[in-house]
This record gives C-alpha cells, sequence and structure tokens, in this order.
C-alpha cells in the first residue's frame, strides 16, 4: 500500500512540475510575441543637421632656437634672450597685445652625432612662443610672414596654427532641433513607404559633435574636432524613435 501511494505522489509530483513548465513556457512565448509587436510599433530614425561656420580663435606655436656648446652656454642664453625680445617687439609692432602671448622657460636637450669623435658636445636650446588670439587673419598673416625676423638672424619656426570655434556650445543647442526636424523627416518618409505614419516620439539622443574641416568627411564614433583649417562645417547627429500608427 506504502509503495503505490509513493507512486501516486511522484506521478502527482511530475505532472505539477511539467504543468509548471508548461505555463511558464506559455508566459515566455506571450511576453517575446508582446516584445515583438511593441518592437514592430516603433520606428527608429538618424536625424543630422549641419552647419558651415569660420574659426573666431588662432593658438599660434612657434620657437626661437639656438645652437651652443657647454663652453659658449652662457653667450648661447644670451642671444636666445636677444633673438626673444626680437620677436616680442616684431609682434607688438604688428597689433599683438602682450597678454595674447605666452613664454614658456627654455628647454635644452644635447645634439647627438655619431661622427662627432671628440669634439665637444653641442646641445640646442629652444623657446616656445604661444599667441592666443581672436584675431585669425593677422595671426594668420604673421605667421606667414615672419621674413623680417629671418633677416635679423633670428631662428624662429612655426610648430603649428590651431584654429577653433568659440561658440560651439551655443551652436549645438541650435543645431539639435534642426536635427530632430530632420530625424521626424525621414521617419515619416520611411512610415508613408510602408502605409503607415509616424505617432508618439518615444525615445531620443544625441550622438557626438563632428567639427570638420570644410567639405571634409572623417568623421569618427567618438567626434572629430579638426584645427587645421578656418572654414569648418559642424554636424550633429540625433537618434529617435516613434511609434507607428
Amino acid at each position: 500500500m506504502g509503495n503505490n501511494n509513493n507512486t501516486i505522489l511522484g506521478w502527482f509530483n511530475s505532472r505539477l512540475v511539467l504543468g509548471i513548465f508548461i505555463v511558464l513556457a506559455v508566459l515566455v512565448v506571450s511576453y517575446t510575441f508582446y516584445q515583438t509587436k511593441s518592437f514592430d510599433n516603433a520606428l527608429s530614425v538618424t536625424g543630422s543637421a549641419t552647419k558651415q561656420v569660420v574659426s573666431d580663435h588662432v593658438k599660434w606655436i612657434g620657437s626661437i632656437s639656438r645652437i651652443t656648446k657647454l663652453s659658449t652656454l652662457k653667450t648661447g642664453y644670451a642671444t636666445l634672450a636677444t633673438d626673444l625680445t626680437a620677436v616680442q617687439d616684431f609682434m607688438k609692432t604688428k597689433g599683438i597685445a602682450y597678454a595674447e602671448v605666452v613664454i614658456s622657460p627654455i628647454f635644452m636637450e644635447q645634439n647627438w652625432d655619431q661622427n662627432q669623435g671628440n669634439a665637444e658636445k653641442t646641445y640646442t636650446i629652444r623657446q616656445t612662443v604661444e599667441v592666443n588670439s581672436p584675431n585669425v587673419a593677422l595671426i594668420t598673416d604673421l605667421a606667414n610672414h615672419i621674413q623680417p625676423l629671418i633677416d635679423k638672424g633670428v631662428v624662429f619656426s612655426t610648430q603649428s596654427l590651431e584654429y577653433t570655434y568659440t561658440k560651439l556650445s551655443d551652436e549645438r543647442i541650435a543645431m539639435l532641433s534642426d536635427a530632430m526636424k530632420d530625424a521626424k523627416a525621414r521617419a515619416s518618409m520611411l512610415a508613408e513607404s510602408s502605409g503607415k505614419k509616424i505617432g508618439k516620439l518615444k525615445s531620443a539622443s544625441s550622438g557626438v559633435v563632428q567639427v570638420l574641416s570644410e567639405n571634409a568627411l572623417n568623421v569618427s564614433d567618438f567626434g572629430t574636432y579638426d584645427t587645421s583649417k578656418i572654414n569648418k562645417t559642424i554636424m550633429l547627429t540625433v537618434k529617435a524613435s516613434f511609434t507607428l500608427e
């Protein structure tokens, strides 16, 4: 009798477990079906907006340098100081304000020459001159016409010219609206092609800002900021999802 009870109990438990699994399976299928229906009832698109701007700030980095020996290091430093004065006077006469100029400490490095033999070692002493200015046209012109310094024997060279646009944050706010309009227009066209129309906005997120040289296409997933050219193109994207009706 005991064995029969155990058999009946085991049969009942197995049927109960099987029933629970069936119910769970139905729930999972139903949920998946619901998710699929929800997904099919939405349309995700990417909208974009672009604007052409002109850089309103420039950073000009140049350097003066001299080659000297250890025994003539004092003279070398004195010559570099004279060169720096000539550079400062040149910039002042061209209208560059003192506050726009940053002078770095002097950097010295040994020159390595395999054919130097037992000759006295030489060193290059260098000083960087950095100009930050909103007068982009003036600084660009000066960087391209440094011949007066060369004529005075100053060893001056331009390291870089970096052009930036300081109103980028303001432009981004205005462009978000344009990008959303573009996204909505794209979504409407796609919906109409399938016989539907878009409904409410479900979600939206802004992409990274791309600041490119004019007519350039070198975008990046992490954003790009090209400082090599004065004329720039700002590009902004948004991802938006709309319900379908």
